[in-house]
């Protein structure tokens, strides 16, 4: 068992459950704070300990500090659909940026010195060479992105300030489940790729949109690194050991594979792993997508000892398809 406890915000969500898992394979203790507004209790590993709470409120947050011995943070919680975004500015603004405010003076009073946030490629905008590195130019295009990157520079101003150090982790596409079949994207109505090809492939959709065909690609729709969550929730891990070890350093690092696949790429592996064809409506671009999105890995691969272990597309959407299967078993 290692030497402390870590509390892991939005813990009861995607990626965040998963991180879970990972830390507590890793020997961990967790805890977990979570509201619950688009998380479930149940995807809480029993081997940790849930709080209930919004991490805007920082007496709840302090005395699950102080209760549980927390010496490190990860921060998943967060409003995270895009077009959303752009229709509820405001909510995102609350969500990821004053509510992470909150979250951040919570943890700098009670003495906490180390903390992983969930960043996102978003924050890089439209980028100007892909794959994209992480001094590539920040122009976030929507407010999902200039949410995340005004946290990254909170971060920066209190690391600068405090003796606390972080890891900012820019996602790219995350998909797949756990697996060992613990955990998987269980949100009503996602957006993401993989998950509604999934369920239109089991019957819970009846078809999949594609949007844009006329991307400068080599089959016209969007490309994107697609990681499996696995895989992400491993590099918080080692990016933890990483702030602990050299607790007077921060770090920035794009979380991807450094390949992309097309829209279409993605529907014919889910045809193949699931032996169907899915039916695919073509529509128009939406607003701001880049036509390609690809993460330059080469900081987290010189840094961390973290190498994928589920580097493979078909594996992702295996895992996936098994997880969308568990849960309509479950009603």
């Amino acid at each position: 068992m290692r030497d402390g406890c870590v509390m892991v915000t939005g813990g009861a969500g995607y990626i965040g459950s998963h991180a879970v898992l990972a830390l507590l394979d890793a020997g961990w203790r967790v805890v977990v704070v979570d509201n619950l507004l688009t998380g479930f209790d149940w995807a809480v590993d029993p081997r940790a300990t849930l709080v209930v709470a919004d991490i805007a409120d920082e007496a709840r947050v302090r005395a699950a500090i102080r209760a549980n011995g927390v010496v490190a943070v990860m921060h998943f919680a967060g409003s995270v659909v895009v077009p959303e975004s752009v229709e509820n500015p405001l909510k995102y603004y609350r969500n990821n940026t004053a509510a992470s405010r909150s979250l951040i003076e919570s943890v700098v009073a009670e003495g906490v010195r180390h903390f992983i946030f969930s960043s996102t490629a978003a924050t890089y905008g439209i980028p100007e060479t892909v794959p994209v590195p992480e001094g590539a130019p920040k122009s976030p295009i929507n407010p999902y992105g200039r949410s995340k990157l005004m946290t990254e520079a909170m971060l920066a101003d209190v690391a600068a300030a405090h003796p606390f150090n972080y890891a900012a982790l820019r996602y790219f596409n995350v998909a797949g489940a756990d697996p060992q079949g613990r955990s998987g994207q269980s949100t009503v109505g996602a957006t993401h790729l993989i998950k509604v090809a999934v369920e239109a492939a089991i019957g819970k959709r009846e078809h999949v949109s594609v949007c844009g065909s006329d991307f400068a690609t080599p089959d016209g729709t969007g490309v994107r690194d697609y990681i499996h969550v696995s895989d992400l929730a491993a590099a918080h891990v080692d990016a933890l050991d990483l702030l602990m070890r050299e607790p007077s350093d921060s770090h920035v690092f794009n979380v991807g594979y450094g390949r992309g696949y097309s829209v279409l790429e993605v529907l014919d592996a889910v045809d193949r792993v699931t032996n169907r064809t899915i039916e695919r409506r073509m529509e128009g671009r939406r607003p701001g997508d880049p036509d390609s999105l690809v993460a330059d890995n080469a900081a987290i691969l010189s840094a961390l000892p973290w190498r994928p272990r589920h580097d493979d597309l078909e594996a992702i959407v295996r895992d996936a398809l098994a997880w969308e299967r568990h849960l309509a078993e479950r009603g």
